[in-house]
């Protein structure tokens, strides 16, 4: 198994071929390469403008559509809106639910424990008369009109039968009369004076007469589609010969020709702007590395010496000699100020207490509570059964 795959595969390029390319890849490099480094020069630039003024644009932007949009009614909602809320919850509960549940509870239930109690007792009385009813209705049912239907229906049940025998000899009687003084008679009228001179009729005059009619009909068809084949015949050898032979030399020979060339002129254009695109991009590239390059050793290097070599030891000289020494002694003015305020505090905290004293005298001792809990000897134990709440 090889492990590098093959070269591709180059089918044969003809002169022409060879002869467009070269001319073609030098014009589109030509025109490509000032359009590539004004591309990336736009990149760069919008990268530095999403990066340096956009995202933080974005970002104060943001900060202050919440400060302005969101925050106020957050603060409305959580000390406003709430607070407003659980009092209103708080009053519907205390003048709507907790007297409707009072109701419900205290009325409602016992006034309906009563009636579905009455409602009960009513229907049993209902069910129990109408039991009574029904028990009446079919011992009646049982004992009265039982006998008297079987009666009837055996009664109407001869009357059917007799009634039925002679419906069956009148039907039969009826049935020969009609088959033998009118079915026969008719259907041998319809026979001899229908039928067979139809029969003979179609057999001998509407057959011929159809044949006839039909072998003009398939000469006519015949005459008719040789017309029309010769007809056809001709124009399509004229229509041949007139245009379709021009038009397939004209593709063959001028269309097919032009085409292959306009394909290779395009093709070989999409390739060169492709590799004038690339090599573009290489240039580009490079270009913009000698410029970062030039500003570095021009700009940012010396800079960056300056801040290393000139500015760090002077401000560390600064921070070490000056802001230090001041940071200390402002703390320690700002500790001697607080014990200084702190002792203003307290001496005024106890010059009010003598004034109080003096003017309303010492203030009366707080009277013990009475607790619960058992003194020391008597708390609870292991061998007492008593607590403090039980001991009385």
């Amino acid at each position: 198994m090889e492990l590098e795959k093959p070269p591709p595969r180059r089918e044969p390029e003809g002169c022409l071929v060879v002869a467009v390319r070269l001319p073609v890849r030098i014009v589109v490099l030509v025109l490509v390469v000032p359009v590539r480094m004004v591309w990336d020069a736009l990149v760069v630039a919008g990268r530095v403008l999403r990066d340096a003024v956009l995202r933080p644009l974005g970002r104060a932007l943001l900060w202050l559509a919440r400060a302005l949009l969101v925050w106020p009614f957050v603060a409305l909602w959580r000390h406003v809106l709430v607070p407003l809320g659980k009092g209103l919850a708080w009053l519907l509960n205390a003048l709507l639910v907790l007297p409707a549940v009072w109701l419900y509870r205290r009325v409602l239930t016992p006034v309906g424990h009563a009636l579905s109690w009455a409602a009960r007792g009513l229907g049993a009385g209902i069910a129990w008369v109408a039991s009574g009813i029904g028990w009446a209705l079919a011992w009646l049912y049982a004992r009265v009109l039982t006998p008297v239907g079987h009666g009837v229906l055996w009664v109407l049940r001869g009357i059917g039968l007799v009634l039925a025998a002679l419906g069956a000899g009148a039907y039969a009687v009826l049935a020969w009369l009609v088959r033998y003084l009118v079915v026969v008679p008719v259907v041998w009228l319809v026979r001899y004076l229908v039928v067979v001179p139809a029969a003979w009729l179609y057999t001998w005059v509407l057959v011929p007469a159809g044949r006839a009619v039909a072998w003009c009909a398939r000469g006519v068809v015949w005459a008719l589609g040789m017309l029309v084949t010769g007809a056809g015949t001709g124009l399509y050898w004229i229509t041949r010969v007139l245009l379709v032979l021009p038009a397939l030399a004209v593709w063959r020979w001028v269309l097919v020709p032009v085409g292959r060339l306009l394909a290779v002129v395009a093709r070989e254009a999409g390739a060169a702007l492709g590799h004038a695109w690339r090599i573009a991009g290489r240039i580009s590239l490079a270009v913009g590395r000698f410029l970062a390059y030039l500003l570095r050793w021009t700009l940012v290097e010396p800079v960056r010496w300056v801040y290393r070599s000139v500015l760090t030891p002077v401000g560390h000289v600064l921070r070490d000699a000056v802001l230090r020494p001041a940071a200390e002694a402002a703390r320690g003015a700002g500790r001697a100020v607080r014990q200084v305020l702190a002792a203003a505090r307290e001496t005024a905290r106890q010059t009010r207490a003598d004034l109080r004293r003096a003017l309303f005298g010492d203030p009366r001792p707080r009277e013990a509570v009475a607790r619960r809990e058992p003194a020391g000897h008597e708390t609870r134990t292991l061998d007492r059964r008593t607590t403090a709440l039980t001991k009385d």
